[in-house]
């Protein structure tokens, strides 16, 4: 006899195929779009040389290896996600990610006179170069970790993409707008899988809850500002992510309390990713990313 248990159950099972479904397609349907943004300086291609400026090239470059090393860090799921929804889920959203750090580092190759390309950004530098958040490099952990690292990221980066398209430069503007529609879906996938653990057994409940624990600590350094950052938002170049905070507070903590979570209140907070320093899980994670290119250095197919 079928239950009132069994059809919220397969209830749930639909919506998160459904979920799963629509951030493939809408990765499918963007990858055309993000590699043409990147075409003028394809991988191997110098950057075309044009004005500089030394510290939007270096705010772009945190932003992409924000979305890079995340990216790298989610293909560490395939094969092995909980499904083949979530396989296909989580790969697709690393597809988006990856693209927006071809698009980041194409740009802040022209950007800092060096020429340098996306392949020179993505595959040559040394860990203390790469000034991603620390939020990015974790280590998945188990499954609500990582549904806890992608709720805390998806919603600041739509937040922050929303932002970047209003900014007066019309070509980052353009990638702020479609890079926000993007992280959308993954925001939607994130908030969905919140609330399923948090309203599941009391298992998952437990897991979901340490798994914003863990990943709580490392949230701060998404909005904080330096100088390189103040000049920009000074000059009108590009928004300061530290007044969205509070927005990003507000809407986090909507899906937490809704999902019957409690939102950590971590008595440290963790920095120093901007500036290159990194944990210790970050070198392995590199290293892999890094290994074909390390084994044929300018090799082309």
């Amino acid at each position: 006899m079928t239950t009132s248990s069994d059809i919220r159950a397969d209830a749930a099972v639909v919506e998160t195929a459904a979920v799963a479904v629509a951030v493939a397609e809408t990765a499918t349907e963007t990858a055309t779009e993000t590699a043409a943004d990147v075409l003028p300086s394809a991988a191997g291609t110098p950057a075309e040389a044009g004005p500089t400026d030394p510290d939007l090239a270096v705010h772009l470059l945190r932003l992409g290896d924000d979305a890079l090393v995340l990216g790298q860090r989610l293909c560490e799921w395939i094969t092995h996600a909980p499904t083949v929804e979530e396989d296909l889920a989580l790969s697709n959203i690393a597809l988006d990610l990856i693209g927006h750090a071809r698009t980041l580092f194409t740009r802040c190759g022209r950007l800092d006179g060096s020429g340098r390309t996306e392949d020179d950004l993505a595959f040559t530098r040394s860990e203390r170069q790469f000034t991603n958040a620390l939020l990015t490099e974790l280590p998945n952990g188990d499954f609500a970790v990582t549904v806890a690292r992608q709720l805390a990221y998806t919603h600041y980066a739509v937040l922050y993409y929303e932002a970047l398209a209003g900014c007066p430069d019309a070509e980052l503007a353009a990638f702020g707008a479609r890079a926000a529609k993007e992280a959308a879906f993954h925001r939607l996938h994130a908030d969905r899988w919140t609330r399923r653990l948090g309203r599941g057994t009391p298992e998952s409940t437990r897991r979901m809850q340490r798994g914003l624990e863990r990943v709580w600590p490392y949230t701060r350094e998404l909005f904080e500002e330096d100088d390189v950052v103040r000049r920009l938002a000074a000059a009108g170049t590009v928004p300061s992510p530290a007044p969205l905070h509070a927005r990003w507070e507000q809407h986090v903590t909507g899906v937490v309390t809704g999902a019957g979570l409690t939102v950590p209140a971590p008595a440290w907070s963790a920095g120093g990713g901007r500036g290159g320093l990194h944990t210790e899980e970050f070198g392995p994670l590199i290293a892999e990313l890094q290994s074909v290119h390390r084994q044929f250095p300018g090799g082309t197919w």
